[in-house]
């Protein structure tokens, strides 16, 4: 029994609050079943007081120097890298993921802190001389105000920070919701946070449940909302901010493919699938969960990912024998979604997919109360099955056979989500039709993950998101300013 159990609080206004909520509800270790934590889930009252505090924060953040406020920022990112391990343990410990994977996504929270310290430049507006006769234009890039965001569980870290830096560059407040499942890496980045003295208001955490959305939601001084969740909630989301004139970012499920063409080489493509396939324990929005083998590559693609996915470790990612090990694939979130990937494997051997690799029934000594799922493949799989069809959003894998490349890029375009897929070929002309002819926000060449790059825009198409600007890079830097336009001219006196 953990006698350390922690009490996560709110942040509002410069200041940690115990908040009026409905109740606290367990953060537990998904490999041990531990309870680390207990979260309040905040009511809508307590809620609209950290809004509120953001809202009057605003006025002076907002009319901050461009230089000084990303001061903050690059403080933050000195605190942050120094305290690297400590943060990256209690992503692995309340998440599950590999501690390597932990200190990778780290390093995409610096990326994006970077970026967003080039506000002076990158907010930058423009201005013609000579509109007409004596008469010049400019456009003033402002900010709007307070915006809010809804964190997922997988990347508590990352995806935070593809909106809280640009927002808070830019001149907004900004609140963040941290997902209820694993809300201590947000707790503990708060309190790196706290220590770098942003005037009261500007940074706001507030834990809870889908009663906090919906106060974002409904508040209206909240003039935008970013959330990276299940499709389904994005819906909902986008369609309650669409409805009051409220600008939001919906980034939402994805069943991601890999095309191997024959000339591939195959070695790299094995070594790329895996790692893409199995990394988070499939839970993430890039994870490739669908393999196509086109023409005469199929059957040796079969056999080599399976075996190649034997020498996956599964393991507690904490256990010191496999802290440093890039191979290791720790349990998935929680109860709930282990059972939702075992029905779905039973779905997949219902339909008549061949389960050519059994992740089932995995157990790891000491962690029997652990959420273990091992590499699971399925071979022989069609168009419109449901494992093909739904996002599982667990280490199980799908491979398909296509007989060449335009019917594998039509299985992609077909499938509802389009968040991102690649290509492995050593052929020019495959590459581009590929990157140009499939309809997916994120593509990838000879790579298992088109990974988001902080300088770059991120997001899918189709289902994988309701959103006009993506996500990070200079891109959003549009979703938190408002273009003023400016009209002058400026008569002689006398």
């Amino acid at each position: 029994m953990n006698t350390n159990i922690k009490i996560m609080k709110n942040y509002i206004n410069g200041k940690w609050v115990d908040p009026e909520n409905r109740g606290y509800i367990d953060v537990e270790n998904p490999a041990t079943g531990e309870i680390l934590a207990k979260v309040p889930l905040s009511t809508r009252e307590a809620t609209n007081y950290a809004i509120e505090s953001a809202v009057k924060a605003f006025p002076g953040w907002s009319n901050t120097p461009v230089a000084r406020r990303v001061r903050y920022l690059f403080e933050l990112n000195e605190l942050l890298r120094a305290n690297e391990d400590k943060l990256a343990r209690v992503l692995v410990a309340e998440m599950g993921k590999s501690y390597t994977d932990s200190i990778a996504e780290f390093k995409r929270v610096y990326e994006n802190i970077e970026v967003a310290t080039g506000m002076p430049v990158l907010q930058q507006g423009d201005k013609i001389i000579g509109t007409s006769f004596d008469i010049d234009g400019e456009v003033l890039r402002l900010p709007l105000g307070v915006f809010a965001m809804i964190a997922p569980f997988n990347f508590p870290a990352m995806v935070p920070f593809w909106f809280l830096p640009y927002a808070l560059a830019t001149g907004n407040t900004f609140l963040i919701k941290a997902s209820k499942q694993v809300p201590m890496t947000m707790q503990l980045i708060t309190e790196y946070i706290d220590q770098i003295g942003l005037p009261p208001g500007v940074f706001t955490l507030v834990n809870g449940d889908k009663t906090v959305a919906e106060a974002f939601m409904d508040h209206p001084q909240i003039k935008g909302i970013s959330i990276v969740g299940s499709s389904n909630t994005c819906k909902i989301i986008a369609e309650n901010c669409a409805r009051v004139n409220k600008r939001f970012q919906a980034m939402g499920s994805a069943k991601n493919h890999l095309v191997v063409m024959p000339d591939a080489k195959l070695d790299q493509v094995i070594r790329n699938a895996t790692t893409s396939c199995y990394g988070c324990a499939g839970q993430r929005c890039m994870a490739s969960s669908v393999i196509i083998g086109v023409a005469d590559m199929y059957e040796t693609l079969c056999e080599r990912f399976i075996e190649d996915s034997k020498n996956i470790i599964v393991a507690d990612p904490l256990d010191p024998k496999f802290i440093n090990e890039t191979l290791v694939m720790g349990p998935v979130i929680s109860k709930k979604a282990k059972d939702f990937i075992l029905h779905m494997i039973e779905e997949g051997i219902k339909e008549g997919a061949t389960l050519a690799l059994d992740g089932r029934g995995v157990v790891v000594p000491g962690c029997e109360k652990g959420y273990f799922i091992g590499p699971t493949v399925f071979t022989d799989v069609k168009p419109k099955m449901k494992i093909h069809d739904v996002e599982i959003f667990g280490p199980v894998v799908c491979i398909m056979k296509a007989d060449n490349l335009d019917e594998a890029i039509q299985i992609i375009n077909d499938h509802k989500y389009g968040n991102g897929s690649s290509i492995y070929t050593q052929n020019g002309y495959y590459a581009r039709k590929f990157k140009l002819e499939v309809e997916a926000g994120m593509i990838g060449i000879n790579i298992g993950i088109p990974a988001p790059v902080a300088y770059l825009p991120f997001g899918g198409m189709k289902e994988s998101q309701f959103a006009d600007i993506k996500a990070q890079g200079k891109a959003i830097i549009n979703f938190f300013t408002e273009d003023k336009i400016i009209t002058e001219r400026y008569f002689k006196e006398g």
